[in-house]
């Protein structure tokens, strides 16, 4: 297996620069993941492929402001993307700019001071702030998006899902975007129940492998939570014969994840809550342990993620379908059209 086997040919006008309206009128491209079957739908439609019983896994993480500006004593602008907060007042940010050695210290226009405290890998930097920075989000932070993304959001809660509640996150939980209010009514009178996880997101995410061999790459450490409300629901799920649908890859990490640490063997095994880092690396001949189907938007070429949903589906089968959305005009990555799989 080489990461070449997972690249494509991706027209950029396929990239979606902006998110439809209203969510829920994304296409969905439904794919039978054991005959390869597929079916091209409307995401609302998604009601006539869920049942009874099933548990959608959401991911609750909301996304902060988390590109802000600041000044040097020369007073040269530097951009710091805040990816990872270690405690209070101590991140790990992305920097651009030239000089940002250990000790330097900046002004965060119209916030506080912030001192470089560590040179990590490449433009990475380990930065405290003199007083906690969310009290200034509001006023200095800017939302993130992706690189591929070059038009303006308009409105910034268009990168969030409609049930994002915990803030941590340098990225959304794309494959969440496509859900409405209106429509998780519909689900929850059809039987479908609800269960929350927290994955924060990072924008490694987005990061290509760039070793030859997938199986060198080093993946990307996140932090999760499955609560026991959650664990609760999924064992009831199981025990009942529901099908446990993971919407995004957020949900499926954290669900494996859990699933690990509560040594998941077979149907009869209880999952447990979990808390903590993971950097869980799923690619093909990972054996699912939770999830039964999941819901994600298309991803990016030689990706982490691509390698995820194939070794969920089988690499050609996922390889097949994504030439298949390029031919009918599907709209890809985060403000793109969804895939059900099932």
């Amino acid at each position: 297996m080489k990461t070449s086997d997972f690249d494509y040919p991706l027209p950029p006008a396929s990239i979606a620069q902006t998110p439809i309206e209203p969510r829920d009128s994304s296409r969905l491209l439904v794919l039978d993941r054991k005959t390869g079957g597929l079916e091209h739908r409307i995401f609302r439609d998604i009601t006539a492929y869920l049942h009874s019983g099933d548990l959608l896994v959401l991911n609750q993480t909301r996304v902060i402001p988390a590109r802000i500006f600041a000044r040097k004593a020369t007073g040269g602008r530097v951009e710091l993307l805040l990816l990872r907060r270690a405690d209070a007042l101590t991140w790990e940010a992305l920097v651009g700019g030239k000089g940002l050695t250990n000790g330097k210290t900046l002004t965060v226009e119209g916030g506080p001071q912030v001192e470089i405290v560590e040179a990590l890998e490449g433009s990475r930097r380990r930065i405290r702030f003199q007083t906690p920075i969310e009290p200034y989000f509001p006023i200095v932070g800017h939302v993130p998006l992706p690189p591929y993304i070059h038009t303006e959001l308009k409105d910034p809660e268009r990168y969030q899902t409609v049930y994002a509640h915990e803030p941590g996150s340098a990225a959304a939980p794309t494959a969440g975007l496509h859900f409405t209010p209106r429509l998780f009514d519909l689900l929850l009178g059809m039987g479908v129940r609800l269960a929350y996880v927290t994955l924060h997101v990072g924008l490694d995410t987005f990061a290509p492998v760039t070793e030859d061999d997938p199986a060198q790459h080093k993946i990307h450490t996140e932090w999760c939570e499955l609560p026991q409300a959650s664990a609760d629901a999924i064992n009831a799920t199981r025990a009942a014969g529901g099908r446990i649908i993971a919407v995004g890859t957020t949900s499926v990490r954290t669900l494996e994840s859990a699933a690990r640490q509560s040594e998941i063997e077979n149907q009869k095994s209880k999952i447990v809550s979990f808390t903590g880092n993971t950097s869980i690396y799923i690619i093909p001949g990972y054996e699912y342990k939770l999830v039964d189907a999941m819901i994600t938007n298309f991803h990016l070429p030689k990706s982490t993620l691509l390698m995820l949903v194939s070794a969920f589906a089988g690499r050609e089968t996922i390889l097949n379908a994504y030439q298949t959305a390029i031919r009918e005009g599907y709209r890809f990555f985060s403000f793109g059209d969804a895939m059900f799989i099932a």
